[in-house]
C-alpha cells in the first residue's frame, strides 16, 4: 500500500531538510518515494507496479508518493525536473534516484541492491 506524503509527513517518516544538512533518514524501514502528478501517463503506469511491491515487501519497504503539483518545495528540494521519479532511500547511507517508469524487474533489483531488503 501506498502513502501520499505532505511535506509535514515528509519531514517526520523521511527527512528534515529545514532542520539537518547532513542526510538523516527518520523512517524505520527503508522506502521508496515516487515523485508523480495525476496528469502523468507513465506515473499512471508505474503506480499500480508500487502497489504491488507496497504488498509484496509489506513490513520490509514503505512506499510514498509525493504529489509534484502540491509539493513544490519538496519536489524542487530533491531537483526533480522529470516525473516519475522515485528516490530509494536506505536504512544507511545516502539515497539514490532513479528517473522513469521502470519495470517491476527493475525495481526489485533496486530494491535488493540498494535498499538490500529481499522479499
Amino acid at each position: 500500500m501506498t502513502e501520499l506524503l505532505t511535506k509535514q509527513a515528509f519531514f517526520e517518516k523521511v527527512f528534515n531538510f529545514e532542520e539537518n544538512k547532513e542526510w538523516k533518514f527518520n523512517g524505520e524501514i527503508p522506502c521508496i518515494i515516487d515523485f508523480y502528478a495525476d496528469w502523468c501517463g507513465p506515473c499512471k503506469s508505474l503506480a499500480p507496479v508500487l502497489e504491488v511491491l507496497g504488498e509484496e515487501y509489506k513490513g520490509k519497504v514503505n512506499i510514498y508518493k509525493v504529489d509534484t503539483e502540491a509539493e513544490e518545495e519538496l519536489s524542487g528540494a530533491f531537483g526533480i525536473r522529470s516525473i516519475p521519479s522515485m528516490l530509494f532511500v536506505p536504512m544507511e547511507g545516502q539515497p539514490q534516484m532513479a528517473q522513469g517508469a521502470l519495470p517491476k524487474q527493475e525495481l526489485e533489483r533496486i530494491i535488493s541492491e540498494v535498499l538490500s531488503v529481499e522479499k
